[in-house]
């Protein structure tokens, strides 16, 4: 069971000791103050030991030993997509708060029972991605909350390449139902639409597979053929409860193209976002004031990254407020993904069940590692 105090710092515990982790171990230095990393875990328990003590950490467990752990209040799974909503289930039943990487879960369904447990037990749970919380996306949400580019009307946001296959090292799983396109890059975009327009209300679009299987061109699987097993090609039309409209393509089909990666549009003028994979980047800004492209300065830090998320949960859960990179946020995304499938089938607009409030802005101005 988790520790009964809920001051600060909280004590996370790992589960998922891959390439990831070692960004939330870096970069959660500066929030020392918020969470402190007391363990991990691997199915690979060996993987564990070595990750722990690259890290100093004093504990290398197996999953269920750091589950039975009291230091730890909340686990911050790292796991491969296929268990997100398994082990997240099993933080829970343990007495912990689950803090996990995108996606949210495979299925909306599957989703909506994990958020139930979180409830029934009073836990909480976060979802990546936190990039949304960085300077990037943070200064593009407060240009819109000041009036910068007038009521938003419309937005654009494009993921566009022809696939991994030819850099990754072991790309199959891209291909597969629960990956592709859209539920590997989506998150980025949809939770950065959200963050700065409010919640989905609708989904229309048109998902499709250009080609049935594809060759790996990198090593150690050079020259294997992949069996594409989920859509690559998904263009769809967002209607948010707020009014605003957004155009969006996820694909693994192009092989080069020249649109915009994420753009928003008012009735003032437009902005220019930054890659919303990243927490920093430049944002432009056009209005018809000044008929021409600015870039503005970064209201929020940019040098922060991922951990950032687990953080501000931790902190919400001490001060008793909401935290913004939630479960209910990424529950709503998977949603929006999986409506894109389902509006394909069949041939029309989906309603999103969903009800979430948009999550509120960072403040502005905050100095590396601080949450107020």
């Amino acid at each position: 069971m988790a520790k009964k105090s809920s001051s600060l710092p909280l004590g996370v515990g790992v589960i998922g000791c891959g390439n990831i982790s070692n960004a939330y171990f870096h970069h959660a230095k500066p929030l020392a103050e918020y969470i402190k990393f007391v363990s991990c875990a691997d199915i690979d328990v060996s993987r564990a030991k070595a990750k722990a003590a690259e890290h100093g950490l004093s504990k290398g467990y197996t999953v269920k030993e750091l589950l039975a752990d009291p230091e730890v209040d909340i686990v911050l799974n790292l796991t491969i997509p296929a268990v997100h909503a398994e082990v997240n289930l099993q933080a829970l039943k343990a007495g912990k708060h689950a803090y996990t990487e995108k996606p949210f879960s495979f299925t909306y369904k599957q989703g909506v029972a994990i958020l139930k447990e979180a409830q029934k037990r009073k836990l909480r749970l976060g979802c990546a991605p936190d990039t949304v919380l960085g300077g990037g996306i943070q200064t593009c949400r407060k240009l819109i909350d000041d009036g910068a580019i007038g009521k938003p009307i419309a937005a654009m946001a494009n993921m566009m390449s022809h696939g991994p296959e030819g850099w990754h090292p072991n790309p199959m799983f891209f291909y597969q139902p629960g990956a592709g396109p859209l539920f590997d890059m989506g998150p980025y975009y949809l939770t950065s639409l959200v963050t700065m327009l409010g919640p989905v209300k609708s989904v229309s679009a048109i998902a499709a597979t250009s080609f049935k299987e594809r060759e790996i061109g990198s090593q150690p699987f050079k020259g294997k053929k992949i069996k594409v097993n989920t859509p690559t090609h998904n263009s769809g039309v967002l209607e948010f409860a707020g009014g605003a409209v957004a155009t969006v393509t996820m694909s693994f089909d192009i092989w080069a193209h020249g649109c915009p990666r994420l753009e928003v549009y008012g009735t003032e003028g437009s902005i220019q976002c930054p890659d919303p994979n990243n927490f920093n980047g430049d944002v432009m800004l056009w209005t018809k004031k000044t008929s021409a492209w600015e870039k503005i300065p970064l209201t929020h830090n940019g040098e922060t990254g991922r951990a950032l998320g687990l953080a501000d949960m931790a902190y919400g859960i001490q001060k008793k407020r909401p935290h913004r990179a939630s479960g209910e946020l990424g529950l709503h995304v998977v949603e929006v993904m999986e409506s894109f499938h389902a509006a394909s089938k069949a041939g029309k607009k989906i309603a999103i069940k969903s009800k979430i409030k948009q999550p509120e802005a960072m403040p502005a101005g905050l100095a590396l590692g601080k949450l107020s």
